[in-house]
């Protein structure tokens, strides 16, 4: 084999290795497991600004991509299910929220108590700043409903209640925007602390929240 064979044999090799490593990156992020950032404190104490996620897209079925429609079912999303989804207002922005109804349930908040199909939910991952509790005329934020949750929606809540704008303002999530459901922390940063590159950058890493399973 001539040397000029021989380098475009080697080229080819690599550009093939490269081009199946691409493809399989985009089936992997497309149907099986994606990153997110978390960007705000909606979700807190449960999820940090600075966290990043590792989401599980394939665990509610194979969906269309761009569409999101889904192909092949497996499980439907549960009550409890911290999920990421198409925001309904900006179908550009990933949103990030607790699943706290399903299609059927009854939902209904008094005086910043969830009350689902007529029973209060004692909720651990919920978390108030505040005790004032405002009418429905003023903001559906502590008193909403009740209203029942059409087929193919889905109700959710951020874990901190009294800062975070959900299904209590702009309604419901459509089952072909869901993206996933979160499954373990894989890096947090304090972004609160310096984030220049230097040695100061490890004394804000949550070496603690490493491998955190979601719940």
């Amino acid at each position: 084999m001539s040397a000029e064979k021989k380098t475009k044999s080697v080229f080819r090799e690599y550009a093939e290795a490269i081009i199946i490593a691409v493809l399989l990156a985009l089936f992997i992020r497309t149907f099986v497991i994606q990153a997110f950032k978390i960007p705000s404190g909606s979700m807190l104490p449960t999820l940090q600004i600075g966290d990043h996620l590792l989401v599980n897209k394939f665990i509610y079925g194979i969906r269309v991509p761009m569409t999101g429609k889904l192909l092949v079912p497996i499980k439907d999303p549960q009550r409890g299910d911290v999920i990421v989804f198409r925001f309904p207002e900006d179908n550009s922005i990933d949103y990030i929220k607790r699943v706290v109804g399903i299609p059927g349930d009854r939902i209904e908040i008094v005086n910043k108590s969830l009350i689902v199909n007529g029973k209060k939910v004692e909720d651990p991952h919920a978390s108030f700043t505040n005790t004032i509790n405002l009418p429905p005329n003023v903001s559906p934020k502590d008193n909403y409903g009740p209203v029942v949750i059409p087929d193919g929606k889905l109700f959710v809540m951020g874990d901190n209640r009294d800062n975070s704008y959900d299904s209590r303002f702009w309604g419901y999530v459509d089952n072909n925007e869901i993206l996933g459901k979160a499954i373990i922390i894989y890096w947090s940063w304090d972004l609160k602390k310096n984030l220049f590159w230097s040695f100061e950058r490890f004394g804000a890493i949550r070496w603690g929240r490493i491998a955190d399973l979601i719940h």
